[in-house]
């Protein structure tokens, strides 16, 4: 890696596999891989000034502010591992979080460069994808009814435990999911493309080839890996 500063914003509805190609990529580029979820499970469970702030909220049952979502991220992007840049994944969310981004990475706009990828994928494919997925009761494995069937119906392959659908995985719930998505984060995929930086790659290919594409839309920033 060069000493500018290479940040990943991947986008894309529930299902669309940011976590998966995040995941990946950020192993590829040699860059930590940051998600939202982390974030407050790592400052909840160490029971940080800005955990401590979010759980108010949250056990109000009110929305955690977008400042202190950045706090935290600002905070863990701080790290040294950080450096060379960061694969964000989940965040952000909504357009107010996606401008405060804006404003936070501002000073430091010449040294570092920002990449936005939208994973698209169609709604049918997402309900698809998750209403079959199984999942292990015993060992948490993951299968899929038509992607990644058990050898014998109903038996995790891995530890022999029971497959369930998770109430979640359900068409209703995953459906909801994706209306709550394009009311509230759709916007932000619209607001990276006034801004002139969206990308977008076809979500509703095999993993590898969607992996295949996000590299290639990195072009030299893979390369220097």
């Amino acid at each position: 890696m060069t000493s500018a500063s290479h940040i990943v914003i991947l986008l894309g509805a529930p299902g669309a596999g940011k976590g998966t190609q995040a995941k990946r990529l950020a192993e590829t580029l040699g860059l930590p891989h940051i998600s939202t979820g982390d974030l407050f499970r790592a400052n909840l469970g160490q029971g940080t000034e800005l955990g401590l702030k979010a759980k108010d909220y949250m056990e109000k049952g009110e929305l955690v502010p977008d400042e202190l979502v950045l706090d935290m991220l600002f905070d863990r992007v701080a790290g040294d591992d950080c450096t060379s840049g960061y694969v964000l994944d989940g965040f952000p969310r909504t357009v107010a979080q996606a401008k405060a981004l804006d404003d936070r990475l501002a000073p430091d706009r010449d040294s570092s460069h920002v990449s936005v990828i939208d994973i698209e994928v169609d709604d049918d494919a997402v309900v698809r994808r998750l209403t079959g997925r199984l999942t292990c009761g015993s060992c948490g494995n993951i299968h899929h009814v038509d992607f990644a069937p058990p050898k014998a119906s109903g038996v995790c392959d891995v530890c022999g435990g029971a497959l369930e659908q998770r109430k979640d995985d359900s068409e209703d719930v995953v459906r909801n999911r994706l209306g709550v998505y394009r009311e509230q984060t759709l916007p932000v995929v619209h607001y990276y493309e006034s801004t002139g930086l969206k990308q977008s790659v076809d979500g509703g290919q095999p993993p590898a080839d969607v992996f295949a594409a996000l590299v290639q839309l990195l072009g030299p920033m893979s390369k220097e890996a």
